[in-house]
């Protein structure tokens, strides 16, 4: 176990980036795979679905938050409570908004959606979802950004957002049955 940890701290130095991307991949598809086992309740396993969650993961989610962290780090700093306040408060003012809506156009783009059903997608689940990322982010972004590394960061995060990941596996899937939209 040991060489597992210094095995991964050490492509963290080398490639933070792409380590974070894989992690994320790896625990978004994990993350439908839960949704589809124990919410989903479903008979067969849409392996094509739990891919398309990992490659959102790996193409868009890790890189980006990995990213982002790094430019708060920069630009905010990366010591003090007063510090962590000012970056979740970015992180959920201007960062969830943005990267919520690019998820949600990704996975629809990902189940076949053309342009106006994903604006009724949006119109109809956005708002319910960033609400619910309101009770849960802050809480974890404030402990992440006051007391996890940079480098960790992304990690907690992806580890908190296994559940995360389930639930927004579990919302976008609700509308298979529904032609509508």
């Amino acid at each position: 176990m040991r060489n597992i940890k210094r095995l991964y701290q050490r492509l963290l130095r080398q490639y933070p980036v792409g380590t974070q991307a894989v992690q994320a991949g790896i625990l978004m598809g994990l993350g439908d795979q839960i949704a589809q086992n124990f919410i989903d309740n479903s008979k067969t396993i849409d392996f094509v679905r739990t891919m398309q969650f990992a490659g959102i993961g790996f193409f868009i989610s890790g890189p980006v938050t990995r990213t982002w962290y790094g430019i708060l780090d920069k630009y905010i700093g990366s010591k003090s409570y007063s510090v962590a306040i000012k970056k979740v408060a970015c992180d959920q003012l201007f960062f969830a908004p943005i990267f919520l809506t690019v998820l949600l156009i990704s996975i629809g783009i990902c189940q076949g959606k053309d342009i106006e059903r994903l604006k009724i997608k949006l119109k109809n689940e956005y708002s319910d979802i960033l609400i619910n990322n309101y009770k849960l982010w802050p809480m974890v972004q404030l402990v992440n950004f006051s007391l996890v590394p940079l480098h960790y960061q992304t990690l907690v995060v992806q580890s908190v957002a296994l559940l995360w990941n389930s639930y927004i596996s579990y919302r976008t899937s609700l509308d298979k049955h529904n032609k509508f939209i």
